[in-house]
């Protein structure tokens, strides 16, 4: 699986931000995931000022199969319930940048919008015990249904106007998290669409709040 790597300049050990790219990203060209609506999710966190007060580093693989578990012998693929071989190679990427840099293993994050929103809710799914926090936007429909690690720290935003992935998704998953017993913030904007990534990424509180996190 390609991905592209940022390397902060700080010597000790500091976070990794995951960022799992949405369907325009599908590829193998080590590329597309970093364009169009990728650059909010991909760049925030490499801006002089966060860096300054948060240097981190940040992968960001690409996927050309999607990020959770399919059918592929349906048309069109048909979610089952599995962790997904996209997320598991993602996974492998993230373990052995684990072992070559100096990464502060209480303090990895996911992120990921719409098919990667799903990926997130995945990877948190089926490698609980590794993430500090997720960040999630929009995230597209999967068998996650948001009731999984739920003491993972967890921010979810969408539109409510969003015509590819109803905002009802979001909802459901965020009222069975909090039946659960989870404690998820849940971000919703008035007459955005699909789109809720430019909002997101673009939070003020954000920044601060996945770094303020971290796993015991």
């Amino acid at each position: 699986m390609p991905y592209r790597l940022f390397r902060p300049e700080a010597t000790a050990k500091v976070p990794l931000v995951v960022f799992l790219h949405g369907s325009g990203g599908l590829g193998d060209d080590n590329l597309k995931q970093l364009g169009l609506g990728n650059i909010f999710g991909t760049r925030v966190w490499l801006l002089p000022e966060n860096q300054k007060r948060f240097p981190c580093y940040v992968v960001v693989p690409q996927t050309d199969r999607g990020w959770i578990r399919y059918d592929f012998s349906q048309q069109p693929a048909k979610e089952i319930p599995g962790f997904g071989d996209g997320a598991r190679l993602a996974m492998e990427i993230v373990d052995g940048l684990c072992h070559e840099f100096a990464i502060d293993e209480r303090r990895i994050y996911v992120m990921g919008q719409s098919m990667g929103g799903a990926g997130a809710w995945n990877m948190i799914a089926y490698r609980p015990q590794s993430f500090a926090a997720a960040a999630i936007c929009c995230g597209s429909v999967s068998k996650e249904d948001g009731t999984e690690s739920i003491n993972t720290p967890l921010w979810n935003f969408h539109g409510d106007f969003d015509k590819t992935v109803p905002v009802s998704v979001s909802r459901d998953r965020i009222a069975a998290r909090r039946k659960a017993g989870g404690r998820p913030l849940y971000t919703e904007y008035a007459g955005v669409d699909h789109n809720v990534w430019e909002w997101a990424f673009t939070e003020p509180e954000l920044v601060k709040w996945v770094f303020s996190q971290r796993r015991g």
